[in-house]
């Protein structure tokens, strides 16, 4: 039986670059799952207004209009199934502006943005400077966790749960939406990864989900009851949620007090300096992630020591 040298297969170095492969994924991640969300809930709209009768008696819409309106609906959904595919495979990276596909050495993680000089190689037209951002920083991540956890199959986990972290903050950062897709796997995932044993005990886990939604949740009544409008989504429910129970419950109050710090900073910076109105909302998806990040990486005793309360 071949052993496996996990000091060499999950050193930083290699992970490091296993990172930078997986940030130009999620890359594609989060460009297109919002468009392929939208896509879908569009046709699923569709299929459920185009019975006439059921506009009728559902919206009030006289019988002379339902009609008309259905075809209208049938048609929009017709527009939307003749649409070319995408998914994350399909059709293959290629540049926004002129539709070149991109060979695979213009497609290496950030080393080939800086070749071409972050322009399109067709049409010249400047490629964002987020890809290899993310790229980098996914690699960095990765690169990270294995100085963390040490070269063990575990530290596998924690980067999976890294990806999906910057995946959410960049989606939720483009869309103010932070989709089930990611949020609900990551929180199960938690919890099955608590179950096996390979992160926090599973008392630690299940409290942390359940504390984590409620309190945001909670939160989010008494903003709507006092403010009569909602103060944040229900994604940011599940994504602390899913933080819980990655990190568990003790993990919960820094990752709270960190986001909420930094997005009141943040904020404040963007209604004084940027013109940000202050009834325009801000996500708070990626402050939540920043938390979670922070709590991972500096992990649970520095933070006890950092913070000078008692953490569990």
């Amino acid at each position: 039986m071949v052993e496996v040298d996990y000091g060499l297969w999950l050193s930083p170095w290699v992970l490091g670059i296993f990172g930078l492969c997986i940030g130009s994924f999620l890359n594609v991640v989060i460009y297109r799952l919002p468009v392929m969300l939208d896509r879908a809930w569009h046709h699923d709209a569709c299929v459920m207004l185009v019975t006439p009768e059921d506009l009728t008696r559902v919206g009030g819409i006289p019988k002379a209009d339902a009609d008309k309106f259905a075809k209208a609906v049938d048609d929009y959904g017709t527009r939307i199934e003749a649409l070319p595919p995408l998914n994350l495979v399909t059709p293959p990276s290629r540049c926004p502006h002129c539709g070149h596909k991109l060979r695979w050495h213009e497609n290496l993680p950030v080393i080939g943005w800086l070749r071409l000089g972050g322009k399109c190689a067709e049409c010249k037209a400047p490629v964002s400077k987020r890809y290899p951002l993310i790229e980098a920083v996914t690699g960095i991540a990765f690169a990270a966790l294995s100085w963390r956890f040490g070269a063990q199959p575990t530290t596998l986990l924690w980067c999976g749960f890294v990806a999906a972290l910057i995946a959410l903050a960049m989606i939720d950062l483009d869309t103010q939406f932070l989709p089930d897709d990611i949020n609900l796997p990551l929180l199960w995932a938690g919890l099955l990864a608590s179950v096996m044993g390979w992160t926090v005990s599973l008392d630690k886990a299940v409290i942390g989900a359940v504390a984590g939604y409620v309190s945001l949740w909670s939160v989010y009544w008494v903003y709507k009851i006092v403010r009569k409008r909602e103060g944040m989504g229900y994604g940011d429910f599940k994504l602390l949620a899913a933080l819980g129970a990655w990190l568990g419950w003790p993990m919960l109050l820094p990752i709270i007090l960190l986001s909420s710090a930094v997005g009141a900073v943040v904020g404040l910076f963007m209604i004084l300096f940027r013109g940000h109105g202050r009834e325009v909302p801000i996500p708070f998806g990626p402050y939540l992630v920043g938390g979670g990040l922070v709590a991972l990486y500096v992990g649970h005793d520095k933070l006890q020591a950092l913070l000078g309360i008692y953490l569990g």
